[in-house]
């Protein structure tokens, strides 16, 4: 606290601690806020804080019904409430909390704050999000409406995540009952151009509150989620003050200056958020490379067919995990072109990854021979080819097995929605980094990694997918001269038919009135629907828009509607 010219003004210095926690990792997670607090400490803060349900990692979904696991999540807590006993930075973290006694009784998703070698005192999450990809109301208690902690003198309110989102009032009730200033935990998870997002909603609870903001986000891939950071701060005249980097881990110091009664936050750190090409791609690949190593894979193999699908896999996981951890298996057949040999060896040697060729004419002709008294009489089609598909699988699936290595499957979301897919075939796999990407934004993002290394990766620089897989027709190979538009649209009307049924969930006349024509708008539908058992099959992938196939889309597998005038 300094005095001059009559005026008083307080100074206090707030950390955001931007790391990345494993769910269910109680131990490493509390070395990563032992860490993170001590990095806070180096850079003078008074006061570090840590994201949503950071402890345990987030989100839970029912791994907090187990008891063992809230206990657990609570001991961790009192651990690093003792840390704070060294008159260091005080801390709030968020955490799985059950209440035993009083009239708030249940379990919560809540923030503690740490101080004094203690737990000073807890919030609850009082706005329970329901849709999309969270379902919490099935699994916590809604909280009751908070006041603010005092921290150290300073009426600080804590909402957390929807409670900024949802129309509750929670920002409100805290500047009424003398919130200074408020932080806010967060688990919002990327979807593309979520940050424009972020600000609007902060500005609208800024305005009415009157209060400036701490947004605190989470970084990292949980499953299909990615967390992309971006944390930031707004001031009471709705101007950004900070704004840290997008997919990077940090723990960044911001200087809040009291005023006249009136606190604000210093200009600081002004990261520069990436375009959505970028966004995207940084996206797939931190979302592969954390479920990677959260899951213990040494390394990873796919099947590189010298088709733009496995070539922007391929070098996806080279930015993840590096060259050594990746490993290519090139599977030609009889309808394999010498093209696709060529452009599958140039992508390797591109992306200077393990290259092997492994054909597949034996195991294919020995299951149509195994079953060519089964199919005495009948014509030769789909079946066939299928075995193709099939068995690629079960050679990537037994390099898997036999090293250790994780299967990375490599279908977009056009051939997804439309069953442009073989089960136990090319759907093999545990991770799929485009499963949210349509045809033509693989194309657009492969020509944007020719020309940009993000930030980030450990990938080469350069063209690392050739230019001529780019180029050429798209085709699965599987039968002689065969393309994907002869039972497809190409790919620009397809994707937009998508688009228009998948995340607006248009209706067909809507679809129709924008140009398409009726027969195939429903027949692409008609399609959609009868792929869902494919889907609930399918592997995970990183979610990059609205619309991911799995929580944020959960329509039934049988299902005769259709909608026809």
């Amino acid at each position: 606290m300094t005095t001059s010219n009559n005026k008083i003004t307080d100074i206090m210095r707030v950390a955001i601690a931007q790391v990345n926690p494993t769910l269910g990792d109680l131990k490493g997670n509390l070395a990563l806020a032992r860490e993170a607090r001590k990095d806070a400490a180096r850079q003078g803060a008074d006061l570090v804080v840590f994201s949503e349900l950071f402890i345990a990692g987030y989100p839970t979904e029912d791994l907090v019904l187990k008891e063992a696991f809230i206990k657990a999540c609570a001991k961790a807590i009192e651990e690093l409430a003792r840390d704070t006993d060294d008159g260091g930075p005080a801390v709030i973290i968020g955490f799985p909390e059950r209440i035993s006694k009083g009239d708030n009784k249940g379990l919560f998703n809540s923030a503690a704050y740490l101080d004094e070698g203690k737990i000073q005192t807890t919030r609850q999450k009082v706005d329970l999000p329901n849709y999309g990809v969270f379902d919490e109301k099935r699994i916590f208690n809604a909280g009751p409406m908070p006041g603010p902690i005092n921290f150290r003198g300073v009426r600080i309110g804590v909402p957390i995540c929807e409670d900024i989102w949802g129309n509750l009032g929670v920002c409100e009730t805290l500047a009424e009952t003398g919130a200074e200033l408020l932080i806010v935990p967060n688990g919002s998870p990327y979807y593309r151009e979520k940050q424009e997002l972020r600000h609007q909603i902060v500005i609208k609870q800024v305005i009415e509150s009157g209060l400036p903001m701490m947004y605190v986000n989470q970084i990292g891939g949980q499953d299909e989620l990615v967390f992309d950071g971006a944390s930031f701060v707004i001031n009471a005249d709705h101007k950004l003050a900070v704004q840290t980097s997008q997919f990077e881990e940090n723990v960044t110091l911001t200087t809040w200056r009291k005023t006249d009664g009136i606190w604000a936050c210093d200009q600081g750190v002004m990261s520069q958020i990436p375009e959505p090409d970028e966004a995207d791609w940084r996206a797939c690949v931190m979302g592969l490379r954390d479920y990677v190593n959260k899951n213990g894979f040494k390394n990873v193999v796919l099947g590189l067919s010298g088709g733009i699908d496995s070539a922007i896999c391929a070098a996806m996981s080279v930015d993840a995990l590096g060259e050594e951890r990746v490993r290519c298996v090139m599977m030609p057949y009889r309808y394999t072109s010498k093209e696709s040999l060529k452009d599958a060896e140039d992508c390797a040697k591109a992306l200077g990854v393990r290259y092997e060729i492994v054909p597949i004419s034996e195991p294919v002709e020995g299951f149509e021979s195994c079953l060519s008294n089964l199919f005495e009489g009948t014509t030769s089609g789909v079946t066939e080819e299928n075995l193709q598909s099939r068995s690629r699988g079960v050679i990537l699936m037994a390099i898997s097995n036999k090293f250790g290595s994780m299967v990375v499957t490599t279908g977009n979301k056009s051939e997804m929605s439309v069953g442009y897919a073989t089960l136990y075939g090319d759907m093999n796999g545990g991770f799929n980094p485009i499963k949210d990407l349509y045809k033509m934004q693989v194309y657009k993002l492969s020509d944007w990694r020719n020309k940009h290394v993000p930030s980030g990766v450990l990938g080469p620089s350069g063209e690392v997918i050739p230019q001529n897989i780019i180029d050429k027709a798209p085709t699965a190979e599987l039968r002689e001269g065969q393309l994907d538009q002869d039972n497809l649209p190409p790919y620009p009307e397809l994707d937009e038919i998508l688009e228009s049924l998948v995340e607006h969930e248009m209706s067909v006349d809507e679809i129709v009135e924008k140009g398409f024509q009726r027969e195939v708008v429903e027949r692409m539908e008609h399609l959609l629907y009868i792929a869902e058992y494919k889907r609930r099959q399918s592997a995970p992938g990183v979610k990059l828009t609205r619309k991911y196939f799995g929580r944020d889309r959960r329509y039934p597998i049988t299902n005769r509607f259709r909608d026809r005038t």
